[in-house]
Parts: C-alpha cells; sequence; structure tokens
C-alpha cells in the first residue's frame, strides 16, 4: 500500500478552484467541481478524485473539456428534458441536470434530464447525495470512454458504465450504490500505474485476452464487467440509458481523453429523480429505508456489523473530518501541476 500524506480539505479545495480558474473555468463552476474531486478523496474513492485533476487541467488546455460552455435546455414533456452540455465539466453539466430534476420532480413527482456533450462527471454519489437531501430516490448512469469488453469479447465496446442509486433515510445517512460495472473503476487502473502495483486478480485481460494484474498490460486490453453474463447485460443496458435518448457517443465511438485530451468524448448521462413525498410521504419513505439500513447492519454474526450500501465510504468522510488523505502519486502530480502553471501549492 503507497503511503498517504494528510491535507487540508480546504485549501486541497481552494488549490484545485484555482487550478480550474487558471484554465478559464468561471470561479462557481471550478469550486464546485473542486468540491467533487476532494469529497471523493475524503471517502477513499482516489480513483474519482484529484487523481483526475490533472486530466481535466490538459484537456481544458488542449479543448477537450469547454471551460465556458453554453449549455441549452430542450423540454421534451413537462417532467423531462435534454441537455447539451456543450462539451462542459460533467459537474457542471451535473448541476445543471440535477437542479431541474428536483425542481420537475417536486411539481410531477417524477423527473428525468439525459445529458449530451459532457466529460466525466467525478463520483456519482456527489449527485445521489443531493437528490436524496432533497427526499428523492434517484437513478443515474452516464457512458464513458472504450474500457471494457462484453462478456466473451476481446473488443472494447463498453464504458465502465457506472450505475448510481440512491434514496434518502431518516437514518442521516442515505442508503446508495455507486458503482462501476466493471470490476474495477478505470480510474483506480490508472492509480495502479501511477503507484506501481498490481490490479486485483479478474479485474481485466490483455490485448490477446489473458488475465493480467499489470495495469499497463490491462490499459491495451480491457477490463471485465463484473458479475460475468449478468454484470455484462447490466452494463450493455446501461450504455443504452445513457446515450441513446440524445445525440451522446456510445463508448465504442468515443476517443477517450486519458487517450487524447483534446477529444470532445461527448458523454451522455441520465438522471431519473422520484420524489418521495409524492407517493407514501417523504417522512414514511425515510423511516422505512432507515429500518431497512439497519436490518442489513444486524444481519451478520454477533458483535459484528455489516456496512449497509454506502457505509464504508461515509465512515471514512467522518472519520477526515477536515482534512484529506492523499495518495503519495496524486500529490506529486498535483505538486507539479502546481508549479506548471505558477500556483501556489500546499503540497
Amino acid at each position: 500500500m503507497q503511503s498517504q500524506l494528510t491535507y487540508s480539505a480546504e485549501e486541497l479545495c481552494r488549490l484545485a478552484a484555482t487550478v480550474l480558474e487558471t484554465r478559464g473555468v468561471p470561479s462557481d463552476d471550478a469550486a464546485l467541481t473542486a468540491r467533487s474531486l476532494v469529497q471523493a478523496d475524503q471517502r477513499g474513492i482516489f480513483s474519482h478524485g484529484l487523481l483526475r485533476l490533472p486530466l481535466y487541467s490538459e484537456a481544458l488546455r488542449l479543448g477537450g473539456i469547454n471551460p465556458a460552455p453554453s449549455m441549452t435546455f430542450s423540454w421534451g414533456g413537462d417532467a423531462v428534458a435534454t441537455l447539451d452540455a456543450d462539451g462542459a465539466l460533467g459537474q457542471v453539466a451535473m448541476q445543471a441536470a440535477v437542479t431541474r430534476v428536483i425542481e420537475a420532480g417536486r411539481k410531477h413527482g417524477i423527473a428525468a434530464v439525459a445529458i449530451s456533450n459532457s466529460s466525466h462527471y467525478g463520483a456519482g454519489a456527489f449527485w445521489s447525495d443531493q437528490l436524496a437531501d432533497a427526499g428523492f430516490l434517484s437513478f443515474i448512469t452516464s457512458s464513458t470512454g472504450p474500457v471494457v469488453a462484453p462478456h466473451g469479447g476481446l473488443t472494447k465496446v463498453l464504458g465502465t458504465n457506472p450505475l448510481t442509486l440512491g434514496a434518502p433515510s431518516a437514518d442521516g445517512w442515505p442508503l446508495t450504490a455507486d458503482l462501476a460495472t466493471s470490476n474495477g473503476a478505470y480510474g483506480k487502473v490508472i492509480a495502479a500505474k501511477n503507484e506501481g502495483r498490481p490490479l486485483p486478480e479478474g479485474w481485466a485481460v490483455d490485448a490477446e485476452g489473458n488475465p493480467t494484474t499489470d495495469p499497463e498490460a490491462a490499459a491495451a486490453g480491457s477490463m471485465i464487467p463484473f458479475g460475468s453474463h449478468k454484470g455484462s447485460a447490466v452494463a450493455v443496458l446501461l450504455e443504452a440509458f445513457a446515450s441513446s435518448l440524445t445525440t451522446a457517443t456510445y463508448a465504442f465511438e468515443t476517443v477517450d481523453i486519458w487517450s487524447n485530451p483534446a477529444s470532445r468524448m461527448n458523454n451522455g448521462h441520465l438522471v431519473v429523480g422520484i420524489d418521495t413525498e409524492a407517493f407514501a410521504g417523504r417522512a414514511s419513505t425515510e423511516a422505512r429505508i432507515a429500518d431497512l439500513q439497519q436490518q442489513v447492519r444486524n444481519a451478520g454474526p454477533a458483535g459484528k456489523t455489516v456496512h449497509a450500501p454506502g457505509d464504508p465510504e461515509r465512515i471514512r468522510e467522518t472519520e477526515a473530518g477536515s482534512t484529506v488523505q492523499l495518495p503519495a502519486s496524486t500529490a506529486d502530480q498535483l505538486r507539479t501541476l502546481a508549479q506548471e502553471l505558477s500556483i501556489p501549492s500546499i503540497l
């Protein structure tokens, strides 16, 4: 395990926002994106944290991400809309979509926004948490670059196609499932490469289809869907949900910014929110979800607590408090980036 270094979350947010502003991102959008990355690191999701800031910076510099987009909503009905994000940071596009879903969901009980021309939006729980705070159940997914071969295949047809499901709870912590549909997120392959460590077995195959734990060989080969043919089926359907409602590209049509930071990826996202108040009522639903969480936690043998979905990340965030522990390799990259941009660094 690589050593980790501890920093102030507030200072890391300021550093990340300054990097983005230096690349032309408006201050509010920069602050939003910085918060999403730092929160991921606080929760131990290093694959979706500040590890990605140098990539965002380079894509902003080369045109793969538009720092100041002119996003356009088109309403397909009272409760549904599409959003052309104009190459925006995914976090900026998602914030606009989540806000609209909550507004429309309050009126109609359910709402959805499908997004095109976007980019990576960070950890999905950052968005499902907002919906849970508003009393909404949520379904969120996205297309990505091509890194996953379907079950039985060798060609990288699919992305890691994340799935985030969230539900509000009287417990105080939402019930949250936030996962890639590959055995590991692609950011974890990058992290393993940066840190000089192998991947877990069963995550990837090389270009010839042989199992590999080498991150370099995995990048040249493909990631494996979780759950064999069942997980592969879920990944394929999420690709359809994320991209087919708009002009967003499928993964196999996309050049990933990991490969070419100048690429406009045209990622598709889908956000669906269900207002619990419109059904049995928010208080009733949140009480029932809290009961479900507690039953899961109590399901272990005597003296052992089972985690409900989302618990491990929340526990890490709570323990972190106002600090962030970064892998040393990420801290090194951020230090280099700050130097290149002549930004004062805390690292």
